[in-house]
């Protein structure tokens, strides 16, 4: 197969709603090996993990009906149906409402369909104001929209790039200045795909979204890999470990908080702990710059 039909096959995963029901449910199951759910493994399985036969057993529907879901031809879906699948396939709990998502479209994913890039400027200010705090605003697609002056020294002269690359997706998988910024890098490229499997969740009829994926699929094999892997990450809190080229390891404790009437904006913040030796490289990298 070509990288270009690759990732036409990526990028269909978010125009056809049935498809992308069926590839999920497929990627989940298998990923789980029998003997995970109590179940043999001998003899010649011609599918990795679960076979179709199993995953309905788990959940308590007919073969014939889990088989229509992965055909994406099941019509409506229960609630009940969906955490029985959710826990036969051992979701997590953002991988249970992706289900959900994918298997109630008109109710779910539809919502927030007008993306505004706009940053109002009360929220510019509010950045501003964290002064000692690296911090953005992320849009939907993983879009870097504002940020405030240290965040912009830790992570690189945003304001440098061509509006086009203030993108997480694109930095991470393009740039390579970024490959060495992350320590756990590889870490951080399952973070990114998961989250923009989210919005593909939520958004999946969004031109913009399916030509990032399909830049990506062709650009980057590994983005290509955890794409078709259909894992999901919500954007929210974690430590972050970052080896800047000036002043050398961070350690930064995450925290992402939703923007209250624009739910396709997050506030992320990347707080260090008081009095450590990434609070002092901080001030240091402030202080360097004039900041």
């Amino acid at each position: 197969m070509s990288s270009s039909t690759s990732a036409a096959r990526l990028v269909t995963a978010d125009e056809d709603e049935g498809q992308e029901l069926g590839r999920f449910l497929a990627a989940k199951r298998a990923q789980i090996r029998p003997d995970d759910v109590g179940m043999p493994g001998g003899g010649r399985r011609r599918v990795p993990g679960l076979r179709r036969e199993e995953v309905a057993m788990l959940a308590g529907v007919s073969p014939a009906y889990y088989t229509r879901l992965e055909q994406g031809d099941a019509g409506r879906v229960s609630d009940e149906v969906v955490g029985a699948l959710s826990q036969a396939l051992r979701l997590t709990p953002a991988e249970a409402e992706h289900l959900f998502r994918l298997v109630n479209p008109r109710a779910e994913a539809r919502r927030n369909t007008c993306s505004n890039a706009v940053v109002r400027p009360e929220l510019q200010s509010l950045l501003d104001a964290l002064g000692e705090v690296p911090a953005m605003i992320v849009g939907r697609r993983s879009d870097i929209l504002a940020w405030n002056t240290l965040g912009s020294l830790v992570f690189g002269d945003l304001e440098r790039l061509p509006r086009s690359e203030r993108n997480w997706a694109r930095l991470v998988f393009i740039h390579p200045e970024y490959r060495n910024l992350f320590i756990d890098w590889h870490q951080k490229a399952a973070d990114v795909v998961g989250q923009l499997r989210v919005d593909a969740g939520f958004h999946p009829t969004d031109p913009h979204l399916a030509a990032l994926v399909g830049e990506l699929a062709v650009t980057s094999p590994t983005f290509a890999r955890l794409w078709a892997r259909h894992e999901i990450r919500e954007r929210c809190h974690s430590i972050q470990q970052l080896e800047h080229p000036e002043v050398g390891q961070l350690e930064l404790q995450v925290e992402s908080f939703r923007v209250a009437g624009e739910e396709d904006k997050s506030l992320v913040t990347y707080r260090a702990t008081a009095e450590s030796s990434t609070h002092a490289a901080l001030r240091q990298l402030r202080a360097a710059t004039g900041a």
